[in-house]
């Protein structure tokens, strides 16, 4: 949803004319992947993270513009709330000490930012969900300004003819009966880019999409929504539920939700976007006035822009971009599924085993997705949500050598004992230095020997606070949330914070 937009009223002709447009931008693709007119290969990687905006207590406060106003940087832009902003890193290309150099430009970054929050009367806190948020902040009032927001909103509830409804099941059960979309804005993501060839989009995709399960157990950073305890990263079920679109009955009849983790492997960067037009009505039918076959047939290269704001509204977990730089395209993977934080240290541990594992998986010669069932993708997906770090996922036996079946492993055995040494593979093929594998790479086998990722502690801390310190509920979380504040800020990573 980065794209602006601006309201209008959408009528039936414009719905029509919409979706002709989307065929034609799928059309225009198909031929630019003929012609192979993309950008060569080149490996270069890219980070968004979302950020919570809090008060010295812990608690959220809705002052982006302000916060936004004092950072003063084009590198920082608002989210969907207005506790919330964003920051985009520079690409940068995959190799040498290239995660030590994203840790220290986003930790200096992320610093800077904080100091000039301050004067906003506000601190920046990477967590996937800030845990003393509550009903009452997630409100339409709160939402960001701009006409992409509000319309989003608009159109989702339109869709869905009826409220949006919370129920959620986990350590605790959460039911809020009425909600507007703000309540996904408590949703602080990262997101990882990766551009590839389009000869290489589908191995990646599939890799991607075999991994997000085991990105989950070990990234997991939301246990708490709304003040109760949920999964240990409740973030895709909020997602699903605050932005689903279908009523009971459409739910009941099969209808996929725009929330999707998808439902099989793919051949072509094509299949996603055919899907994204075979199975989801437009939110924002706006068209542009390009014609994009026109633009081809007079040698220029299309912008695609109505094929890229029907694929912003659709919420896969590995998303496919079409982008033009410079005059040429080329297309990204952007895997969305983990959290924020907990400090730059973690997201760059977290980015170093996906670019890893993801190099390794797409390159093996009996590929993971050819000796996997999506499902059981699917199945490890929910489960790393729902579980964290204690997940048991399943993997097919023996890595890539030929054997039959898959097992089922407790995550953290799986990562010690097989993903680990993949993802060293795959940052060596990527030309990573070695200082930076072992550093960022010996962080995940940390909170492997720990057991301790930040849902973890998150919980062990809210819970240690009320059985040993006696504090009430309340307190207890806005406790936890500002020890989480101070020990981000030191940058150690979360499976050396101490739980009490």
């Amino acid at each position: 949803m980065g794209e602006k937009v601006v309201v209008a009223g959408n009528d039936l002709a414009d719905r029509q004319l919409y979706r002709h447009k989307l065929r034609q931008c799928v059309e225009a693709l198909e031929r630019l992947l003929a012609e192979e007119r993309f950008d060569r290969a080149r490996a270069m990687m890219g980070l968004e993270i979302e950020i919570n905006l809090a008060d010295d207590a812990g608690l959220p406060v809705m002052r982006n513009e302000a916060v936004l106003e004092e950072i003063a940087s084009g590198d920082f832009q608002t989210e969907l709330g207005q506790f919330n902003i964003e920051v985009n890193i520079a690409p940068h290309r995959l190799g040498g000490r290239v995660f030590e150099e994203l840790r220290e430009e986003l930790a200096v970054g992320l610093a800077y930012a904080d100091r000039r929050a301050q004067r906003a009367g506000a601190r920046i806190v990477t967590v996937g969900i800030l845990p003393t948020l509550s009903v009452d902040h997630a409100v339409l009032d709160n939402i960001s300004a701009g006409d992409r927001y509000r319309l989003l909103n608009d159109r989702i509830l339109a869709a869905r003819g009826e409220d949006i409804s919370l129920d959620i099941e986990g350590v605790e059960r959460l039911q809020v009966d009425s909600v507007s979309i703000v309540a996904e804005a408590a949703c602080t993501s990262l997101q990882l880019h990766l551009q590839v060839t389009p000869r290489r989009f589908a191995g990646v995709w599939n890799a991607a999409q075999a991994l997000t399960g085991v990105q989950l157990a070990l990234g997991a950073n939301s246990p708490f929504l709304f003040g109760r305890e949920l999964w240990r990263e409740t973030r895709p079920i909020l997602f699903e539920q605050a932005c689903d679109t279908r009523p009971a009955e459409l739910k009941a009849q099969g209808v996929r939700p725009i929330t999707w983790f998808g439902e099989r492997w793919i051949d072509s960067v094509t299949d996603l976007f055919e899907e994204n037009l075979r199975y989801f009505p437009s939110l924002l039918p706006i068209c542009d006035e390009e014609d994009p076959l026109k633009t081809l047939a007079a040698g220029g290269v299309p912008t695609l822009r109505e094929l890229r704001l029907h694929n912003g509204t659709i919420y896969r977990w590995n998303r496919p971009v079409y982008d033009v730089a410079d005059g040429v395209p080329h297309l990204r993977v952007e895997n969305r599924a983990l959290p924020a934080g907990p400090t730059a240290v973690d997201t760059l541990a977290n980015a170093a085993f996906y670019y890893g594992l993801v190099r390794t998986l797409a390159d093996q010669q009996r590929p993971v997705w050819q000796r996997m069932p999506f499902e059981s993708a699917a199945e490890n997906f929910h489960a790393g949500a729902r579980l964290g770090i204690d997940a048991e996922l399943w993997w097919p036996r023996g890595g890539g050598r030929r054997g039959g079946g898959l097992v089922r492993l407790p995550a953290r055995e799986l990562v010690q004992r097989e993903l680990l040494p993949m993802a060293h593979q795959g940052l060596d093929a990527w030309g990573v230095d070695p200082v930076d594998r072992d550093r960022y790479l010996g962080i995940i086998e940390g909170r492997c020997r720990t057991g301790v990722n930040g849902a973890a502690w998150q919980s062990a801390v809210f819970h240690d606070g009320m059985a040993r310190l006696g504090l009430e509920r309340g307190p207890a979380m806005e406790a936890m949330t500002r020890r989480y504040m101070e020990l981000s800020r030191v940058g150690e990573p979360v499976h050396t914070w101490p739980l009490r």
